[in-house]
């Protein structure tokens, strides 16, 4: 009990950060880049929006949706397309609402998809697998959007461009080097040794590479097999995301140029890892001013840039979510009370 109230305490703390880093953005905006900005300014960038952006913004968004469910049917054979997208946005509006909302989208996920009568080892498999895919792709942005810079010219001087590409290439090279562990036994076998041998140097007692063949082994068959398919859903997904920013910042006229714009979506998507508010809500909106406003945009625009980018990725995957939760919901208690009305001779048993 006493856990479960902690819990809930933390999460409306979290919550209502959120909530005063978004009312208070503009001073915080100004504190952060010294340009003043009022919600009247914001107010009247909203206003220039048009019917037929604010619709393209809304078919982008949903395709991106579409986009991840291919990453979700790749990890768990059997899931359908429709299944995945109702999962992933009931997913998507437990973390959206919780700062610690991991744990309970993995038990969301557990219900949602044992209903439909799938074993808990591929839930398992398919929660490991979706989220090893996520995390590779969220060190690989980060590389994508300091490359993104230096060939557009953006470092200060030599020494910088330098750092930068250095940073960049070891950051590829590490995701590289997971990913070919995770698919050749023998690359998997060096990097076990190094991990070792990192824990040895911090003295650690366990060892990290146990725990990496445990993943191995439960991932292997899918990763061996439908990697191609995760990958390009996974970056379809980013992709799609990103084309929702630039259509955020020309709407807005915010636009600060091909490669800036990467740099902003990769900042925003890195932000959303901080765990002080759900999602990172008020934080990444504050990241992505504060970039937005560096490459020479306006605070106005750029503040409203921020704002409607978290809409079309925080703020309207709740009420979305909840709506597939609540048709899965009712789909299921409906289906309950059929399955109780017939004759127990014609209740077929779920596949197991």
């Amino acid at each position: 009990m006493k856990n479960k109230w902690l819990q809930i305490t933390l999460s409306a703390l979290s919550l209502a950060l959120a909530v005063l880093l978004v009312v208070y953005l503009p001073q915080i905006v100004q504190a952060l880049t010294g340009k003043p900005v009022s919600w009247r300014e914001i107010g009247a960038v909203f206003g220039g929006l048009e019917a037929g952006t604010i619709a393209i913004m809304a078919v982008v968004w949903l395709l991106s949706l579409l986009a991840y469910t291919f990453v979700l049917t790749g990890s768990l054979p059997g899931l359908n397309n429709l299944q995945a997208l109702t999962l992933n946005a009931a997913g998507s509006a437990v973390s959206n609402l919780l700062p610690f909302g991991g744990a309970a989208g993995v038990a969301l996920t557990f219900a949602m998809t044992r209903g439909w009568g799938f074993a808990n080892r591929p839930i398992v498999v398919m929660t490991l697998v979706s989220g090893v895919w996520n995390t590779l792709f969220r060190f690989i942005l980060p590389a994508v959007g300091i490359i993104a810079l230096l060939i557009a010219g953006q470092a200060p001087n030599p020494t910088v461009a330098n750092a930068g590409w250095v940073g960049a290439a070891s950051i590829l090279a590490l995701c590289a080097v997971v990913a070919a562990a995770l698919y050749w036994d023998r690359a998997a076998a060096v990097l076990g040794r190094g991990l070792d041998f990192l824990a040895r140097l911090v003295r650690l007692k366990s060892r990290p590479s146990e725990t990496f063949d445990k993943l191995r082994k439960d991932t292997a068959e899918i990763v061996r097999t439908r990697w191609l398919g995760l990958s390009l859903g996974m970056a379809s997904f980013l992709v799609l995301q990103w084309a929702i920013m630039v259509i955020c910042m020309l709407a807005t006229g915010a636009y600060p140029g091909l490669a800036e714009s990467i740099a902003v979506f990769a900042l925003s998507r890195v932000l959303t890892a901080a765990l002080v508010t759900p999602s990172g809500a008020g934080i990444m909106e504050s990241g992505v001013v504060l970039l937005l406003t560096a490459f020479g945009v306006g605070a106005a625009p750029a503040t409203a840039t921020a704002l409607l980018f978290g809409f079309w990725t925080y703020t309207v995957e709740i009420p979305f979510g909840g709506l597939a939760l609540g048709a899965w919901a009712l789909l299921r208690r409906r289906n309950s009370r059929g399955a109780a009305a017939q004759p127990p001779s014609t209740i077929s048993k779920a596949p197991q």
